[in-house]
């Protein structure tokens, strides 16, 4: 069986079928047109699957098995939107998605390292920010800081911390976040957190779909193993 996380820019796959098998990564705009896949989620995951999970669920499942701890808010952070499940006594107890404030959050911040040559890897953390509410109309906060005279990695810094704050507040403001998504990778980001961050990778949703696969659809998947 393979699964499979559909996202605007980048798709996660697994395949059940492979023991041992990982999870692994393909940029969006290598897939081929006929690519179908057996259980999906994402953007585009209709579009390639014989059956789809719906995003939330399929944090919620991942969650509840990489995070072993009853309270706990895990936010979801990917180039397109972000998405965050809460749990309270081991209880889902709260969930959100935002994909207008949080519009192309990912793709803008990797777009920006790209324009202007950064490595968010060496930004340090900046005191101030920017009062960002989307990811695509608050670049005109970079250009501004610019034209005043501040450097370019400065801005976008500011700008990068700015997203942070406006998804931390997102997720209810908590004492911790447990983060997933290709924004994991982005120490800058990661780090402009107002609350200690544990990050927990790309494939908290392809988690999900495993223990979908396994748990509740077991006749669809014990039909695929006996077909391999």
């Amino acid at each position: 069986m393979l699964l499979a996380d559909f996202g605007t820019s980048y798709c996660k796959f697994l395949d059940l079928g492979v023991e041992g098998a990982k999870p692994y990564l393909i940029a969006t705009k290598k897939l081929q047109k006929n690519l179908r896949v057996d259980l999906a989620t994402g953007h585009n995951g209709k579009r390639f699957s014989d059956s789809y999970v719906n995003e939330l669920t399929a944090l919620a499942r991942g969650g509840e098995e990489l995070i072993k701890a009853p309270d706990y808010v895990l936010l979801d952070c990917g180039s397109r939107d972000i998405k965050y499940v809460s749990y309270k006594g081991g209880e889902l107890d709260d969930m959100g998605w935002n994909s207008e404030c949080g519009a192309s959050m990912g793709f803008t911040i990797e777009l920006l390292e790209r324009y202007y040559d950064l490595d968010f890897h060496s930004l340090a953390v900046p005191d101030r920010t920017f009062s960002v509410t989307c990811g695509v109309l608050g670049m005109s906060h970079i250009f501004d800081a610019v034209t005043s005279g501040i450097s370019e990695a400065e801005a976008v810094a500011r700008f990068v911390k700015g997203i942070a704050i406006n998804a931390y507040r997102f997720a209810g403001s908590p004492e911790t976040i447990y983060l997933s998504g290709g924004m994991c990778d982005n120490p800058l980001f990661v780090g402009s957190f107002p609350c200690r961050v544990i990050t927990l990778g790309r494939y908290a949703l392809i988690k999900g779909l495993e223990i979908t696969a396994r748990k509740h659809l077991p006749k669809h998947h014990e039909r695929t193993k006996n077909t391999e």
